[in-house]
């Protein structure tokens, strides 16, 4: 992957006018400041490591040394984050996505030794971002019966709650690299976190994600998790458009509404795929985990038509989607998304959405147990892969 986006970039760096060191900092980075003076312990959690990736960052001599400092720095503090999480307890997981920013803040606006150009900058970014999600450490190294891949989410609707956490990507950095077993069937679990942006799914970053997982089975179940409502939902029908009002991290609204929901792109152009696609989840398995929060199959949709509880795909198939199970937000489209690839790569791979229970803003102990309680859910799954 690496040497690809070197390619990429010194096909397009001539092209390219040379950075902007005064690049304007994106809408997530802007919230820095107000952050850390709303919960200054969150973002100094990895002031040593940010502090130390900025001095070396402008002591490098050539681009080419950027891309191994990038690239190891993004991996590291992947790692730190998993660890800081399980040995401390701390389950926080908004101090990985606020250092994550910090370091891209260096990327975008610290002038460096050398002659950056815009594509070659973007490379970096790219690099820190996949490192530090978790997509350059999805190896499966233990000898377990089956394997699970997991996605949580960064926090989100940050400019009504700066300090809101997310249960699934504590789950996501608490789970990552674990082995769990279940009357005798073992699984490794491996994880990554994606963005809240609206332009990153556009672009196809579930599809290459899992592409390769759907193309030659190699796993034996992908459940994407997010936040939601009360209790536990296991999203029976995603649908296939955008239809609410809320911004993502990057402040973009994208237009769809209840009475003119929107199909999202891929690559430039309209998402293919049916109104609604059903998950393939071992659901009864999963009903009967134990924990203190219930668990739904939900079935519930709404349509252009009307609001209502389908018992079969089949009641579907002449609608036009507003409202998937999971709502008209990206905790719905990457449900969607991740199933329309499967049906299309023809895997028999057992795909679905855990909606988790909401929380307010950073609420540890709940999220304790929803994350054992997600981890209940995939222990009994394994009967039924």
């Amino acid at each position: 992957m690496i040497k690809t986006l070197i390619a990429t970039s010194l096909i397009f760096s001539s092209f390219s006018t040379l950075a902007n060191l005064n690049t304007p900092l994106t809408p997530e980075e802007l919230r820095i400041e107000k952050a850390s003076q709303a919960m200054p312990a969150v973002l100094s959690a990895f002031a040593s490591e940010v502090n130390q990736f900025e001095q070396q960052f402008k002591s490098l001599s050539s681009y080419v040394q950027a891309v191994d400092a990038v690239n190891d720095y993004s991996k590291r503090l992947w790692f730190s984050a998993k660890k800081r999480i399980a040995t401390t307890q701390n389950l926080d997981d908004r101090a990985l996505y606020w250092a994550r920013l910090q370091s891209s803040k260096i990327i975008r606006t610290t002038k460096p030794a050398f002659s950056l150009s815009t594509a070659q900058q973007t490379v970096l970014l790219t690099l820190l971002e996949n490192g530090s999600r978790g997509r350059t450490d999805l190896s499966y190294s233990q000898n377990t019966t089956k394997k699970i891949l997991l996605t949580g989410f960064d926090p989100f609707l940050l400019d009504r709650n700066i300090n809101q956490s997310n249960p699934s990507g504590v789950a996501a950095l608490l789970l990552d690299g674990q082995v769990i077993n279940y009357k005798g069937i073992s699984a490794e679990i491996n994880t990554v976190m994606v963005p809240v942006r609206y332009e990153d799914f556009d672009q196809g970053i579930i599809e290459s994600l899992l592409a390769p997982y759907y193309a030659l089975n190699k796993v034996d179940m992908v459940v994407t998790v997010s936040m939601g409502r009360k209790d536990f939902d296991l999203e029976r029908f995603p649908g296939k458009r955008r239809s609410v009002t809320a911004p993502d991290n990057a402040n973009i609204v994208y237009g769809g509404t209840k009475t003119a929901p929107l199909i999202p792109s891929l690559n430039d152009r309209p998402l293919p795929g049916t109104e609604f696609v059903e998950f393939s989840l071992p659901v009864s398995a999963m009903l009967n985990a134990k924990g203190p929060f219930a668990i739904n199959d939900n079935h519930h949709v709404i349509t252009l038509k009307k609001d209502f509880e389908p018992s079969s795909f089949d009641e579907l198939k002449e609608a036009t989607a507003v409202r998937g199970g999971g709502g008209g937000y990206l905790s719905n489209e990457i449900s969607y998304r991740s199933i329309r690839l499967r049906n299309q790569l023809n895997s028999d791979i057992p795909t679905g959405h855990i909606h988790t229970p909401r929380i307010a803003q950073f609420e540890p102990e709940t999220e304790a147990k929803i994350v054992k309680q997600i981890q209940a859910m995939l222990e009994r799954s394994l009967v039924a892969l």
